[in-house]
């Protein structure tokens, strides 16, 4: 929810600061959807980004598994 209200947030204020600089409402209006369109390629990105990095310390988690334990067994023996 915040990050939509956040979304709303800076596409007005693009469209308001293109509106004053340009005076032209089809001006406004592209350069918004522009923006639109890169905050979301951006939000893709950045999601795909995190997914990778989880995955990423997953996998080594799991090849690690194996080294842990056997400290543990020697520790304990």
């Amino acid at each position: 929810m915040i990050f939509c209200r956040l979304l709303a947030l800076v596409l007005c204020c693009n469209a308001v600061t293109v509106y004053c600089a340009s005076q032209s409402i089809r001006l406004a209006v592209v350069t918004t959807l522009a923006c639109s369109l890169l905050l979301q390629m951006v939000y893709f990105g950045s999601v795909l980004f995190l997914l990778w990095r989880s995955s990423r310390a997953c996998r080594a988690e799991v090849s690690a598994e194996p080294f842990t334990s056997s400290w543990k067994s020697a520790a304990i023996r």
